[in-house]
């Protein structure tokens, strides 16, 4: 795992207008993921998940996230604890299916958005109906000028996956919207 985690230790909370709380998310195993659709089932069993094959749709259980984000591609969240045992079960499915995974780790971190105003918090730098997203959803968009993957994990919870180079920026631009939810602007 990458040792430097620019958003360690950081957390923005808000108790008005209702409780609203940004926190660095858990480290955690990332993975780009590119197989042949017609191979998914393989996958998901070489990744101990159903992955979802409906472009946009994430699926969540047991620590592991996955979110197809394209025709042919996922993106894949384990415990830190599983990677191993991911990436052998993937180099294992490899002489019978051929596929892509390639460890992003080091690349990206995540933040957590929490509350009754998380949509209104990523509503200020996303250029989408945040409130239209469905729960166990995902996508690859643009959060201010930064690429991201978002995944709305429930009604009032989000995840953001940004480059590591990157987070510093998202989490300016968070703290700027929280701060405005806070003093009701």
């Amino acid at each position: 795992m990458y040792e430097y985690h620019p958003l360690s230790g950081r957390e923005i909370a808000i108790q008005k207008p209702a409780p609203l709380t940004i926190r660095a998310a858990p480290d955690c195993a990332r993975f780009s993921f590119r197989i042949d659709p017609a191979a998914l089932g393989r996958a998901s069993e070489a990744f101990g998940l159903a992955l979802p094959a409906k472009i946009g749709d994430a699926v969540a259980a047991d620590g592991k996230i996955a979110v197809c984000i394209g025709p042919d591609e996922w993106y894949l969240i384990a415990p830190s604890a599983a990677q191993q045992a991911v990436e052998r079960a993937f180099a294992a499915l490899y002489d019978t299916v051929p596929h892509s995974l390639v460890d992003i780790g080091h690349r990206e971190v995540g933040i957590e958005i929490e509350g009754a105003d998380a949509a209104l918090a990523l509503r200020s730098a996303i250029p989408f109906d945040i409130e239209a997203m469905p729960v166990n959803t995902g996508c690859r968009t643009i959060f201010d000028k930064a690429q991201i993957v978002l995944v709305r994990e429930t009604e009032q919870r989000f995840r953001i996956e940004v480059w590591r180079t990157f987070a510093s920026h998202v989490w300016g631009v968070l703290t700027a919207a929280g701060r405005e939810i806070e003093l009701e602007i």
